[in-house]
């Protein structure tokens, strides 16, 4: 993922972004849930497949975030598949929807990770890849890995 140090309370990481897309900008969000989908991240019920942001109105909305039902809820039916609110400032969420609208770029979500209990998630201001550019980058990171491993002795 270009190298980014992963945050410490990491959760849930999104593998096939970096695949299909190259990172601009990163920017932490908080997210609206509710105490069954917190419970629900905690046991590792988090599925990022799809998932990105929506801007409606002056507000964004994180569509396609999997959080699978906490057993234990009650009898309150959640619905895994919803559109969570996320928490942004009012300029950050001017600028990132101005940045998706006029330079074709996408809002995607990259981690959801812990920081002082609360749950956050990691966005990253993104342009999708084409097949080669692809193919290109799975060589250099198999390049970059192989020199490492011939370079710390092992292998």
């Amino acid at each position: 993922m270009s190298g980014k140090k992963e945050p410490p309370g990491l959760i849930a990481k999104n593998r096939k972004a970096g695949h299909y897309f190259e990172f601009l900008e990163f920017v932490e969000a908080g997210i609206a849930l509710t105490g069954p989908e917190i419970k629900s991240i905690r046991a590792g019920g988090v599925n990022f497949h799809d998932a990105f942001v929506r801007f409606r109105g002056h507000e964004a909305f994180a569509v396609g975030l999997h959080i699978a039902p906490y057993k234990h809820a009650g009898y309150a039916e959640q619905d895994p598949d919803r559109e969570r609110k996320l928490l942004l400032h009012a300029r950050e969420i001017r600028s990132l929807a101005a940045a998706v609208a006029q330079q074709g770029l996408a809002l995607v979500i990259v981690n959801l990770h812990f920081r002082a209990g609360r749950v956050k998630v990691e966005l990253a201001l993104a342009r999708g890849r084409k097949l080669g550019d692809r193919r290109e980058h799975l060589r250099q990171t198999a390049a970059r890995r192989d020199a490492e491993r011939d370079m710390s002795g092992r292998g």
